[in-house]
């Protein structure tokens, strides 16, 4: 399966509370950190709702093996 890796690129600061729960329940913490979750619908619907918040790309499975 493939990996996505995200990066959150913006602050929550003024952002909805349930928009902040979105990107804490996806690993990430503060601006420019990033996560390698797998490609699923689950992940993609949750980066689909913070794409204003959030940069992301997929990630080849040679990628994706160095990184866990």
């Amino acid at each position: 399966m493939s990996k996505i890796l995200i990066r959150q690129r913006r602050s929550l600061i003024g952002q909805p509370q349930k928009m902040r729960r979105v990107v804490r329940s996806l690993g990430l913490r503060r601006i420019r950190h990033s996560v390698v979750k797998k490609d699923t619908n689950c992940i993609r619907g949750m980066i689909n709702k913070a794409t204003h918040l959030l940069d992301y790309e997929l990630l080849r499975d040679e990628d994706a093996r160095g990184t866990s």
